[in-house]
């Protein structure tokens, strides 16, 4: 807890003067016109990644970067994309996997999750992902097509669907591989492609 506190005093000192400014407005102004869907994983930042500014992104972080179909009832990541895609209208949609992550890894692999009942659940949002999977064990086939399972459970959720009809969302698939900073795009036209050199 320390070195949180000391951050939020590096913050307070250091951060906030420099971007005053910025934060006098976003205090009133709530438009970021991207939702970046990723994993709860810590090494995983995506304002770091897209070298964004606070306010930019609308940031929805679950374990596997998983995107739930729509269904009945409560359910937060569904309120979130709801809120971002009808209220605040935002224009483009990313769904970012990443390299070495642990839930895709339990999955590829087989790990007993029965210690971890709630994950296990939680990780049956990945099983088209995982049939979609060919090779066993491959957890960087499995990562990425987590990311193109998720981008199609998005498009059942209704603000998501009305959205695309009338074209005013771009949904988007990546993988931002932690070794190297690259991101790749899957679903780039022509296949898939680097995002960075």
């Amino acid at each position: 807890m320390a070195v949180l506190a000391e951050g939020v005093t590096r913050f307070q000192r250091d951060v906030f003067p420099a971007k005053a400014d910025l934060f006098a407005r976003l205090a009133t102004d709530h438009t970021p016109r991207t939702v970046f869907i990723g994993c709860s994983d810590a090494r995983v930042v995506p304002e770091l990644i897209t070298a964004s500014e606070p306010g930019e992104l609308f940031v929805i972080r679950t374990a596997g970067n998983l995107v739930p179909a729509y269904g009945p009832g409560a359910d937060g990541v569904a309120a979130s994309i709801e809120y971002a895609v009808a209220v605040l209208g935002v224009s483009d949609i990313v769904v970012c996997g990443h390299s070495a992550c642990g839930a895709m890894t339990a999955l590829a692999e087989g790990h007993d999750l029965s210690g971890a009942p709630a994950v296990a659940d939680w990780l049956r949002h990945a099983d088209a992902s995982r049939a979609r999977t060919t090779t066993v064990g491959a957890v960087d086939a499995l990562v990425s097509e987590n990311v193109l399972a998720q981008l199609a459970n998005l498009a059942t959720h209704p603000s998501v669907a009305r959205a695309l009809a009338r074209k005013t969302v771009a949904l988007h698939g990546w993988v931002f591989d932690i070794a190297t900073g690259r991101v790749e795009a899957l679903n780039a036209p022509g296949g898939n492609r680097a995002l960075t050199a």
